[in-house]
């Protein structure tokens, strides 16, 4: 059920001032130390951040995908390392065990994920398997003596996999191709199960990305989501969402974006007048406003639809790339309108910049993206 109207406003209002007065001062600060400091996890935990999307019965708020969207949108207005401390847990990392769970795994784990008590990570990609989903090569024999599947493989670019208490792991229990993989849930502290150093990045410092290694890692079977061979349907499920959720965060920050040059065209000054007077500086502006306008559309529209229990593959993908590739030519543009200032780390354009490439990477690349989009409309007919 949906939040009433006075209780989302001020939820959102709640996260803004969030943003604005306490994420955004520290942005330059997690940049440079690439690490969110603890009293702002510990904040986020009080907020309820971590567990926006569980269902109420197991201590979240549950918001709907609409609501949802609402709250992305705001999260985008700063780093968006900040928003990936606890994404996890509202996204990738937990949304398969609700979307697939049985009630004893719900009760088990989704409680201890609402609370921020437990960091959850999603584990498919692998070093020959990213765009490839179907062709994961982590394997999981089933030992029906002693009633466990045993875990062979590594997953790698696992974002808060060194934070995380409970991965949720694709892996192949049966033939090829995407109708042989499974999903299973693995804490952290399964013997044999090991995590590498984090990945230096090109952006997004504060939000780690590393290695997970199975080592003959016994996995009980009632840890697994679903039915041997659903994995693949699980991880294409969460991930149609998280792209969804992805695509309202590159709204905010593209808004985030426009608001900053907006106001440094106004400040600065050229020729003995304010740069925003001139009509390639205002261009600049437009097709940024105009742009993000037209993709939050398209996002709040396919959230809508997947509220009303609508098929919404086709209409996932199209928000993610347009969403994705858009928020890329906004964060250009701000450099541009910023000039020698925007290259400079000072002003934060630069690393906002580096930020937003991976929107066009994770949750399925672009390419990806147009690839579902060309077979469900020729499927259709048009």
């Amino acid at each position: 059920m949906p939040l009433d109207k006075d209780t989302y406003g001020q939820l959102i209002d709640t996260i803004t001032r969030f943003v604005t007065e306490r994420l955004r001062p520290l942005e330059g600060q997690v940049g440079d130390e690439d690490e969110i400091p603890q009293e702002l996890i510990d904040e986020m935990k009080e907020l309820g951040l971590f567990g926006l999307t569980i269902p109420e019965e197991y201590g979240g708020i549950g918001l709907t995908m609409a609501e949802e969207i609402g709250v992305a949108i705001a999260l985008g207005h700063t780093s968006p390392a900040m928003r990936s401390a606890f994404g996890t847990n509202m996204g990738i990392g937990s949304q398969g065990l609700v979307m697939a769970g049985t009630e004893e795994q719900k009760k088990k784990w989704l409680p201890r994920i609402a609370s921020g008590e437990l960091i959850t990570s999603f584990a498919l990609t692998e070093p020959d398997a990213g765009s490839d989903a179907g062709s994961v090569k982590t394997s999981a024999k089933l030992d029906e003596v002693k009633g466990v599947y045993r875990l062979n493989g590594s997953k790698r670019y696992i974002t808060n996999a060194d934070k995380a208490d409970l991965f949720t792991v694709m892996a192949r229990t049966g033939g090829e191709g995407a109708r042989g993989v499974s999903s299973f849930l693995v804490p952290r502290d399964s013997k044999g199960l090991s995590v590498g150093a984090h990945e230096k990045k090109m952006g997004q410092q504060g939000a780690h990305v590393c290695d997970v290694n199975f080592d003959d890692v016994a996995v009980p079977v009632e840890n697994r989501l679903g039915a041997e061979g659903e994995g693949f349907k699980v991880a294409m499920r969460v991930l149609d969402r998280g792209r969804l959720h992805i695509s309202g965060v590159c709204v905010g920050a593209a808004e985030r974006l426009i608001a900053d040059m907006t106001r440094y065209a106004g400040e600065r000054k050229q020729f003995g007048k304010p740069i925003a007077e001139f009509q390639m500086i205002q261009a600049q502006i437009a097709d940024s406003k105009a742009e993000c306008m037209a993709a939050r559309a398209l996002v709040e529209q396919t959230a809508r639809k997947r509220d009303a229990g609508e098929s919404i593959m086709l209409d996932c993908a199209a928000a993610k790339l347009i969403a994705s590739e858009m928020v890329g030519r906004v964060a250009d543009r701000a450099v541009q309108v910023h000039g020698g200032a925007g290259y400079i780390a000072d002003y934060g354009i630069e690393r906002f910049y580096r930020d937003v490439r991976l929107f066009r990477i994770y949750e399925g690349t672009s390419e990806i993206q147009r690839g579902i989009i060309a077979r469900e409309t020729l499927k259709a007919g048009g």
